[in-house]
């Protein structure tokens, strides 16, 4: 099943869930900044045109899809955890942490959620995991879609401050002009100490 449909959130409201949320992060790969985290309850069967996996979409369209998505929504939560917090507690950790911060900024607070990957980790309301989630579940992927918009718009304010990073083209991801301006300009506070082996290679 790699259609997105509402077969989970379907399921789980004839088992008597109300509040269904949807959770998932962006920005685990990049050198740079926080992972953030969004999380989202969508009326169950809810239309939104073009809803997909924040991946496969331009950038143009998830910010349109963004201010759909938060007209429509029951709620909604933004969750990030920061670059120290990374370094500190690992991606893997990080990304929990932001998915739970997300989830906790709903209100009214979610009685399920949906979690993309494969790995569910602290959270106090029952839950399932869902690999590839935000191509199965439009819970799953509006989240996606608000994590990717929120986490973009702040390399795009990073950019403006930075502007010899390239932050705005590449978004942080470890592309190998990034990596060239990181061993040319210096790391700055925001970059996660943990990745940037690649400076220890030199």
């Amino acid at each position: 099943m790699n259609e997105l449909s509402w077969t989970y959130e379907e399921e789980l409201s004839q088992k008597g869930y109300v509040r269904i949320c949807g959770t998932d992060e962006a920005g685990r790969g990049p050198l740079v900044g926080p992972v953030v985290a969004g999380a989202v309850i969508l009326p169950v069967g809810c239309m939104i045109e073009g809803l997909n996996d924040s991946k496969k979409l331009s950038e143009k369209k998830r910010e349109k899809l963004f201010d759909e998505i938060i007209e429509k929504a029951v709620a909604f939560g933004i969750g990030m955890a920061t670059n120290e917090e990374i370094d500190e507690i690992n991606i893997l950790n990080a990304s929990m942490l932001a998915m739970r911060r997300a989830v906790a900024n709903i209100d009214p607070s979610p009685d399920f959620i949906l979690i993309d990957g494969n790995v569910s980790r602290g959270f106090d309301i029952p839950n399932m995991t869902l690999v590839k989630g935000d191509a199965k579940s439009p819970s799953i992927a509006a989240a996606s879609i608000l994590a990717k918009v929120t986490r973009d718009r702040m390399l795009i304010e990073l950019d403006k401050l930075h502007p010899e990073y390239g932050f705005a083209a590449h978004k942080g991801y470890p592309t190998k002009a990034h990596m060239e301006a990181v061993k040319k300009y210096g790391v700055l506070p925001e970059y996660r100490r943990s990745f940037l082996g690649f400076l220890d290679k030199e």
